[in-house]
């Protein structure tokens, strides 16, 4: 992968990562956090996705690579919905 299709995925995932941190109602910081937001919610969306059988409804190919935008934005917003409510809980 070029540094410029890596530069390209980090962009995608971070507005995947900050949709869904905007749908779960908490955010944890800038940029760069909703950027690997969005890379755990690719991975926890596209899991999610395998383990039931369903079907990758809009991916992205960069540089040769796919990137689930549907299961990555479901996926983020599982993930900082889970972590912005163990987060309120601690004091």
């Amino acid at each position: 992968m070029s540094l410029v299709g890596f530069l390209i995925l980090l962009l995608i995932a971070a507005i995947c990562g900050g949709i869904g941190q905007a749908i779960s109602g908490y955010s944890f910081g800038g940029c760069l956090v909703s950027s690997g937001v969005g890379f755990v919610g690719a991975i926890i969306g596209t899991w999610i996705a395998t383990e039931l059988s369903l079907p990758a409804f809009w991916t992205l190919e960069v540089s040769g690579s796919q990137f689930p935008v549907v299961w990555s934005i479901i996926g983020a917003a599982l993930f900082t919905g889970i972590l912005g409510a163990v987060m309120r809980n601690r004091k």
